[in-house]
């Protein structure tokens, strides 16, 4: 008798503990009720990126003294440099220079490690494209300069601050 008693207890006091775990969970619940979304209708809307964001990787051909430093600090062997040397004035002359951003993991080395700083990283991120060979941009289109999120005026940009 009283063994039944005492296991009826114990499932009473089971049971008050399930249901306070559940008014917890209900409780946070509606706490996220409460906040605005933060879905961001993509094309249409952009969160900017922050301030050490590594897109695409811009080239300034002029600065560029054909070291190769930024081939022997890529983890994949990465950036193609094709020189000359001018045996007149014994100094390389960058021909041509070219990135494949399908190879690319966007680690930023070569940005960090080039002595002239001809490497920068930008804020542009949509590289996608249909066709793998678009990816392997040469040092035109390297040079081209992104238009800023915060310049484009086809989208809204928003800023997303995470509140915990």
């Amino acid at each position: 008798m009283f063994s039944t008693l005492i296991e009826f207890g114990s499932y009473g006091q089971q049971a008050i503990e399930a249901a306070k775990y559940i008014g917890q969970g209900f409780a946070i619940t509606l706490d996220h009720l409460n906040r605005s979304p933060i879905t961001v209708q993509y094309p249409y809307e952009k969160n900017l990126s922050s301030e050490r964001f590594r897109g695409r990787i811009h080239f300034e051909f002029d600065k560029c003294i054909a070291c190769e430093v930024c081939v022997r600090v890529c983890p994949v062997n990465l950036p193609v440099v094709d020189w000359i040397l001018m045996k007149d004035i014994r100094k390389k002359r960058l021909r041509s220079y070219s990135i494949d951003f399908g190879v690319c993991i966007f680690c930023g080395n070569c940005v960090e490690y080039c002595p002239t700083n001809c490497l920068s990283m930008t804020e542009e991120y949509e590289l996608s494209s249909y066709d793998r060979h678009e990816l392997n941009q040469d040092q035109t289109a390297l040079g081209r300069l992104p238009l800023s999120i915060s310049q484009d005026f086809s989208t809204q940009v928003t800023s997303t601050q995470l509140t915990l």
